[in-house]
């Protein structure tokens, strides 16, 4: 499980340390573990400041919310909420965001990281602003970004990739873990909720849909690299060597 101190939950989160301030004094969020004078949030923080957020986005006060999770954990130990929580939250702490420095983003993309382009970064999710400086929720993407500026791809076609990319990886993810839910999840309706002894199950099956998704598409990846990359690349290659045979006789 990871360990994030406040500033570092609020990032992974989405919100502001204030927000977190505000809703561990309002007893949303439980208090953190501390080690000296520094505390430490793990997944199952997170897990719960995203369902609070959400709840928050939906239109339900901080009353509404608090008397919501009192009845939920009335119901359930505490220990079968945190599991549940903790491995909801832990599908989303396999990349860590990284903070990258205005200097950085010129010396990756030089004259193309024109303020149109930072813009669209911004919108799609690819940068994040933090002040002065930038965070990059994907590190992975954005370094695959880079290497597609270093093949000479205009910055701006390598965003709208991006935004294409997050959108179909969206889809067939839902594709995937809508089956879970349909035959793992909900096989006794949408409203139906897990008795204490049916948490830990749930638990381990939600922590297993990171890892699982994650191997289903690098597998399809992967296969369609082998196939694709050949079908468009073939004819230059092909030419390229009757070039050299051609050269050598």
């Amino acid at each position: 499980m990871a360990e994030y101190r406040i500033d570092d939950l609020a990032r992974a989160a989405g919100t502001s340390v204030r927000n977190v301030r505000v809703y561990q004094d309002r007893e949303l969020l439980p208090p953190p573990a501390r080690r000296g004078r520094t505390a430490f949030y793990g997944d199952a923080h997170l897990s719960r400041l995203r369902l609070i957020l959400n709840m928050l986005d939906r239109g339900y006060a901080f009353a509404q919310i608090k008397e919501m999770l009192d009845a939920w954990q009335a119901g359930h130990s505490l220990a079968d909420v945190l599991g549940l929580e903790a491995a909801a939250g832990a599908a989303w702490s396999h990349e860590q965001p990284a903070v990258i420095p205005m200097g950085e983003l010129v010396r990756m993309f030089g004259t193309q990281l024109t303020p149109a382009n930072l813009r669209k970064a911004v919108q799609l999710g690819v940068l994040e602003r933090r002040g002065a400086q930038f965070v990059a929720p994907s590190p992975k993407l954005l370094e695959a970004g880079y290497e597609l500026v270093r093949l000479d791809v205009p910055l701006a076609e390598a965003l709208t990739l991006a935004a294409e990319l997050q959108t179909e990886t969206d889809r067939i993810t839902g594709l995937l873990i809508g089956l879970v839910r349909q035959y793992v999840l909900d096989p006794k309706g949408a409203d139906w909720l897990p008795s204490g002894e049916e948490l830990p199950h749930y638990a381990d099956v939600i922590s297993r849909l990171h890892p699982l998704v994650m191997s289903a598409l690098s597998a399809a990846v992967d296969r369609s690299a082998r196939r694709v990359i050949p079908e468009i690349m073939g004819d230059r290659l092909i030419a390229l060597a009757e070039r050299a045979r051609r050269a050598v006789d």
